[in-house]
């Protein structure tokens, strides 16, 4: 069997609200989750109540979720700062110490 190796580059990945995003998505899963605890008896007659567990595993893997991106964010945002702090340092001009003149 041929290893399969790749015809292109992966394209980059998308940046944009990541913690906007992740953040509606948990708070859809709860609000599913609450929706739907009125209906249990009806799941479990049904052999449905998975959908009840589903949506509050989607809920708190979301809070994970949201926890992880914003740290995530704020790394790239540090080293973003440490890099252009860097940047700035090694396009300045270097400082000549002053010469003192001693009696």
């Amino acid at each position: 069997m041929a290893k399969w190796t790749p015809k292109h580059e992966a394209p980059e990945p998308l940046e944009g609200p990541v913690v906007a995003t992740i953040t509606g998505g948990t708070i859809l899963w709860f609000v599913l989750f609450v929706v739907q605890i009125p209906f249990y008896g009806w799941y479990d007659d049904h052999g449905h109540t998975w959908w009840l567990w589903t949506c509050l595993a989607g809920g708190g893997l979301g809070l994970y979720g949201t926890w992880f991106v914003r740290k995530r964010e704020a790394t790239i945002k540090r080293n973003a700062a440490i890099k252009a702090a860097a940047e700035q340092a090694e396009s300045a001009e270097p400082v000549k110490p002053v010469e003192s003149e001693t009696p």
